[in-house]
């Protein structure tokens, strides 16, 4: 069952669809029904061409990241009983910054939780992300948001999660109320589906998105396929995949 579902996970990337269908299309060649084939191999190979395209992919992830819109004040959120903010990547390179500042990372998932906090919004930040042994992401969280001048009594450390479900499922105890009011920090492409996941397991969530990537910074790239259009494209796939998913309660 586990290896199924990672199958149909991968299928979510538009190469690896490409791939399968192109051995089927092999397949229906060997077998003599070359005209189906051969429809089947350029179908395949259209689908990662399209999704490799900037504009492609930039329009299929705006159903996901336009739901929730960005807030750039911090000092406009409501409050909430604690700030959420979820783990998606330990490599944080503005650490060698010597003059690093909250207002200056746009697009940190740490800076945004840092800039609720310094606004009053919430008592306390719960850092979510799981791990092996004594490094877990909740850890290495930690000691790159106390650099933004979030003192550690304000935190707190969510360590058992190894995906989004479980994210909700961990930091809820947490926040020290049945049905606490989350102001919860994640990507906006990752946002409708951890909102969903956190609602469903018993919180008053309010988003607080922060983009991710930049924009090309010359109109005509939009136009031109890259490896980095497709794998977002990948992404903006796998999260549709799994919202549905969610909605379904599978």
């Amino acid at each position: 069952m586990s290896m199924f579902r990672d199958f149909a996970v991968s299928l979510t990337y538009p190469p690896t669809l490409t791939l399968t269908l192109l051995v089927l299309a092999a397949l229906l060649w060997l077998c003599r029904r070359r005209r189906l084939g051969a429809g089947v191999a350029m179908a395949a190979l259209f689908w990662s061409a399209l999704w490799s395209f900037p504009f492609a992919s930039d329009t299929l992830r705006g159903l996901l990241e336009n739901r929730y819109p960005v807030v750039r004040d911090a000092a406009l959120l409501p409050s909430a009983d604690a700030i959420v903010v979820l783990g998606g990547g330990s490599h944080y390179a503005w650490l060698d910054r010597p003059d690093v500042r909250p207002e200056d990372l746009r697009y940190s998932r740490l800076a945004a939780g840092a800039r609720a906090w310094q606004a009053g919004r919430a008592p306390i930040v719960i850092l979510s992300g799981g791990g092996e042994g004594d490094t877990t992401e909740a850890r290495r969280m930690a000691d790159a948001i106390v650099r933004l001048g979030v003192p550690r009594s304000a935190l707190v450390l969510e360590e058992r999660s190894h995906n989004t479900r479980d994210n909700a499922r961990y930091s809820l105890p947490l926040a020290g109320t049945a049905h606490p009011r989350l102001l919860l920090v994640t990507s906006t492409l990752h946002m409708p589906r951890a909102a969903l996941l956190f609602r469903q397991a018993g919180a008053q969530v309010m988003p607080m998105p922060v983009p991710e990537g930049r924009a090309p910074k010359r109109w005509w790239r939009y136009w031109l396929p890259s490896p980095r259009a497709l794998w977002r494209s990948g992404r903006a796939f796998k999260e549709i995949v799994a919202l549905t998913a969610a909605h379904l309660r599978l």
